[in-house]
């Protein structure tokens, strides 16, 4: 993609959030994603507290959980009003970044909790920022990812002022394992219902020992 048209979704996208910060707080907060922080953790090796990257966490909701159960999470996140909102609400430590440029140590996380997030990433950039979770990982750390799926064919544009990234459930599976990714689970969202009513995909990946 050419330099400008990922600019623009960057910053129309962010823009999106930023207006819309305290109405997205109130309407998310109280969403029940707990089968996804276990899946996460009881992924994850060791004892708690482990280091998390919560990738694209938003007012801080998944930052707050994670510290509750023990672990010890650091978010991040390219929307400048989540950031504050996170940080005054987890107490975590909480980075402004883009996920189109990130700069992420090496091998600094136990785990990477990518919760609704990923997909606002064009599938161009994926490879480059999947490579740059892989490298922030110690080796057997985990990636967990939620992303509303596509049901027949991989879709990528703009939704209103977002712009998404839709795969298909065998779409994720190659490009998590083209980054040396180990898939070791796959389940549908929300819980209880039949899959055509179930849009989101959660996988959890392992880096290789």
């Amino acid at each position: 993609m050419r330099e400008d048209e990922l600019t623009s979704i960057a910053t129309t996208t962010l823009s999106h959030y930023a207006e819309q910060a305290q109405s997205f707080w109130e309407g998310t907060r109280d969403h029940d994603v707990t089968q996804n922080y276990a899946a996460l953790c009881g992924a994850l090796r060791g004892s708690a507290p482990r280091r998390i990257l919560d990738l694209g966490c938003g007012p801080g909701r998944d930052l707050a959980a994670l510290r509750a159960l023990g672990e010890s999470p650091v978010g991040l996140d390219g929307c400048a009003e989540f950031v504050d909102m996170a940080r005054a609400y987890s107490g975590c430590e909480v980075w402004l970044q883009s996920f189109f440029e990130l700069a992420l140590p090496e091998r600094a996380f136990d785990g990477v909790f990518a919760n609704a997030s990923l997909f606002h990433v064009p599938r161009a950039l994926l490879p480059g920022v999947l490579g740059k979770l892989f490298s922030a990982l110690v080796p057997g750390g985990v990636l967990f990812c939620s992303n509303p799926r596509a049901f027949e064919r991989d879709a990528e544009g703009w939704n209103g002022s977002r712009y998404g990234c839709y795969l298909t459930q065998e779409s994720w599976r190659t490009v998590i394992g083209a980054a040396g990714f180990l898939l070791e689970q796959t389940y549908l969202r929300p819980p209880g219902k039949p899959p055509s009513e179930q849009p989101w995909l959660a996988m959890v990946s392992r880096k290789p020992s």
